[in-house]
């Protein structure tokens, strides 16, 4: 009975500390960028946050995805304000698990397929 309370425990805190390593992504679908600059602005504007690990802009989809590094938070608020002080409107936003590259992957197989 030790020897499963101990296995317990210890897997306990071995999953809950992967799951505070989780990837975390801010995801904005966004209206009015419509070019390359567009999307170069906004970019740039997430990247200098010191919270970012990686940024993905989809013109065509319309998506905004900042990708926070391990154990750092940003509020959605602050999202919005950069894409809105760079003149643009935020529609919708969200949080997911998902990092910048899955996110890039996923949109991007579904534009080769149409």
């Amino acid at each position: 009975m030790k020897k499963l309370s101990i296995v317990l425990l210890v897997s306990t805190v071995f999953f809950s500390q992967w799951a505070m390593a989780a990837t975390q992504t801010i995801q904005a679908k966004v209206n009015g960028m419509v070019c390359a600059f567009c999307a170069q602005g906004i970019e740039k504007k997430m990247r200098v946050l010191s919270q970012t690990k990686d940024v993905y802009v989809n013109l065509k989809q319309r998506i905004v995805a900042v990708e926070l590094k391990e154990g750092q938070t940003l509020p959605e608020s602050t999202v919005k304000d950069l894409i809105k002080d760079a003149g643009y409107d935020v529609t919708a936003i969200e949080i997911t698990d998902h990092p910048v590259a899955y996110i890039k992957a996923e949109i991007e197989s579904k534009q080769g397929a149409k």
